[in-house]
């Protein structure tokens, strides 16, 4: 049974969307189930300013980028790259791992749905290729 939680933090579509001139971009589908992410960022002097995606996915998907384009809005690459590559540790920890910045995300990776991994993970995936392309 998908929580309420999730479906609210899915259901925030503040920052879907294109942006015809980002600075860095990527396109990514996840293998297993077909759910396709596009993330588009605006970065200056190390600092994303504008984080826009489109997807076709599922409510984890969904409720993933939807939280991630919210919290990486205003910080600087380094901040968000360090959060994207500790991400997958969460599903392993008994406790969680994220910091103040990031604390939102422990209510939907975590233990609980562990089988919907892949698909919590694809826009973090997705967000790191886009980082560093």
């Amino acid at each position: 049974m998908i929580d309420k939680e999730l479906l609210k933090i899915a259901s925030n579509t503040e920052n879907v969307g294109a942006i015809d001139k980002y600075t860095h971009f990527s396109k990514l589908k996840n293998p297993i189930c077909g759910d396709e992410m596009k993330i588009y960022l605006i970065i200056e002097k190390d600092k994303i300013l504008k984080f826009k995606y489109q997807c076709q996915s599922c409510i984890f998907c969904q409720a993933s980028v939807s939280l991630l384009s919210r919290k990486a809005i205003n910080k600087s690459v380094k901040k968000v790259n360090n959060f994207l590559q500790k991400a997958e540790d969460n599903f392993k920890q008994k406790q969680h791992v994220f910091d103040k910045d990031w604390k939102e995300f422990d209510k939907i990776m975590n233990k609980k749905n562990i089988s919907r991994k892949e698909c919590l993970l694809l826009p973090l995936k997705a967000t790191l290729n886009a980082l560093h392309s």
